[in-house]
């Protein structure tokens, strides 16, 4: 099978798995940080649910070229836009615990991002993401559906419809149909956050090797995953 032909599969699996997973659902939410993988599964299910509410978590890190893009995303595509805020802004929470991205990053994003979007999910049942397998060893087991389990006992269906994908088939996704990309790719960057917390990767073959300097892997969000 060549590349293009298991590009092809990899997008007739996903649309049918959306398509067969969704009919049956209607309390259904993509998380997005408007990366490339996102905005695939973002395109996917619109077509589907074209109101599906897109959840963007407002960190107030972001570099300004993500909150550009982003605008301009929501703009072209009239996207359900939900912006997801943390109880405390970025000057509030370095007046009281000071620059924890740099001192306690783990407790920086369990502020800015973990808590804020599990509140954010209660109302949903289905959790669709744009998590891959290659992203990162941390993410080797992937399942394309899964169960989650909030911290309040609420269980959603956690799917992640590229999975199996590669970079290029994402990429090669993109460019069928159109979807612009976040500008910091044509940078060198291969994993994208807040600012403070992402650099160009320093290891080739580890998209994520440039987020938090390579102390973490994940920002916590996705480790609780039952």
């Amino acid at each position: 099978m060549t590349t293009a032909s298991a590009s092809e599969q990899f997008v007739v699996t996903a649309t049918e798995f959306l398509r067969n997973r969704l009919a049956r659902e209607d309390n259904v939410c993509v998380t997005s940080s408007f990366q490339a993988e996102d905005m695939v599964v973002v395109h996917m299910v619109r077509a589907i649910l074209p109101r599906v509410p897109v959840l963007f978590l407002e960190t107030g890190y972001h570099f300004p070229e993500t909150i550009t893009y982003r605008n301009q995303a929501v703009a072209d595509w009239n996207l359900n836009l939900i912006v997801v805020n943390p109880e405390r802004t970025v000057a509030e929470q370095e007046a009281e615990f000071g620059i924890l991205n740099q001192t306690a990053p783990d407790r920086c994003c369990a502020l800015r991002k973990v808590e804020p979007l599990f509140r954010s999910l209660a109302p949903y049942s289905v959790w669709l993401t744009g998590l891959r397998r290659e992203q990162s060893k941390s993410r080797a087991n992937l399942q394309v559906e899964d169960a989650f389990t909030l911290p309040t006992g609420q269980t959603l269906a956690k799917l992640s419809p590229l999975a199996e994908w590669k970079t290029s088939d994402v990429f090669s996704y993109a460019e069928a149909n159109a979807i612009p990309l976040l500008p910091l790719y044509e940078q060198g960057y291969t994993s994208i956050g807040c600012a403070p917390c992402t650099s160009l990767p320093f290891d080739p073959d580890d998209p994520r090797s440039g987020r938090w300097s390579g102390r973490k892997l994940e920002c916590g969000i996705h480790l609780q995953a039952t």
